[in-house]
């Protein structure tokens, strides 16, 4: 038996009538006559009295009635529920970040984008850029704020979002901790902490570069791969270390973010943040979050 020659019995048996059975089911009446005719064949009796005046079941078709019905009800069941799990599935954005992104900038957009889409699940993975991208192109990501690589994969799309500020981190007592700014030649000779440069490359080179582009040598001292770990090693009293300033939102005891003076054409503008997805794709989602952002870009690079 087929779906459909089970619901055009039922409609008829339900209404008695093939004109009205037709115009319900948006068919010919012809057609709605042929799948009857066909259900009849497969199953080898008369599932409705026909004449010219009525219809009526017969005792066959009386006894096909009920289940007829409760297949159909399981089957809008089962149909709803696959609809329901597939509304589940696209009201859920799945959003990679850095740990800059995840620290500074989410946390002033996504209160907002949740007021405004209510219906979508935010799930956030807060991960380092390298490992961000294959998630993108794996599928397992819908969007990341990312540091823009050197060499930007051509099946991903950037958006540069912007740049952020560079503060110097010092334990307190430290005697730049008395500064409200410093510039990179007071920080010659002092120890320094700096990122791997596998895992952070831009961290790493923003804290190298101050330096070179001054014609100085950087004192390295330690290096750590997370900004938490970075910071409290500061905290401990175990050098200084060039970070984005929205780790002074870490609070970590112990330590005082003091403000550095950088030229406009200093690598600083190497701290760059951006907005990744796969390109030549559409997402109503992320292209709501994307509108959110934009919005908002000004205030949120305000504070960076």
């Amino acid at each position: 038996m087929e779906f459909l020659q089970l619901r055009c019995f039922v409609t008829v048996a339900e209404m008695l009538h093939f004109g009205r059975a037709a115009q319900h089911l948006e068919m010919l009446p012809a057609s709605l006559g042929r799948q009857i005719r066909l259900l009849e064949e497969r199953l080898g009796v008369r599932l409705l009295s026909r004449t010219t005046r009525n219809v009526a079941l017969t005792e066959a078709g009386s006894m096909l009635l009920p289940e007829a019905l409760e297949i159909i009800r399981r089957v809008e069941q089962l149909e709803a529920k696959l609809r329901e799990h597939k509304n589940q599935k696209a009201a859920l954005l799945r959003i990679g970040a850095i740990d800059s992104a995840a620290a500074g900038l989410l946390p002033q957009l996504l209160p907002r984008f949740r007021e405004l889409h209510p219906e979508v699940v935010v799930q956030l993975i807060e991960q380092k850029t390298i490992r961000l991208l294959p998630k993108i192109l794996s599928g397992h990501l819908d969007i990341a704020i990312v540091r823009p690589p050197e060499t930007p994969d051509p099946r991903l799309e950037f958006r540069p979002l912007f740049h952020e500020t560079a503060v110097v981190a010092c334990p307190e007592g430290h005697s730049l901790a008395e500064y409200e700014e410093v510039d990179v030649h007071q920080l010659v000779d002092q120890p320094l902490i700096v990122p791997d440069r596998k895992s952070r490359p831009h961290s790493h080179d923003l804290s190298m570069q101050l330096f070179i582009e001054a014609g100085l040598s950087a004192r390295v001292v330690q290096i750590a791969e997370e900004k938490q770990t970075i910071v409290n090693l500061v905290g401990r009293g175990m050098g200084i270390a060039i970070v984005p300033r929205w780790a002074s939102r870490l609070g970590v005891k112990g330590v005082r973010f003091v403000s550095l003076k950088v030229t406009q054409t200093s690598t600083r503008n190497k701290l760059a943040l951006a907005a990744c997805w796969m390109r030549d794709t559409k997402d109503p989602t992320r292209e709501a979050f994307m509108s959110l952002l934009s919005e908002n870009l000004s205030s949120i690079a305000a504070t960076a």
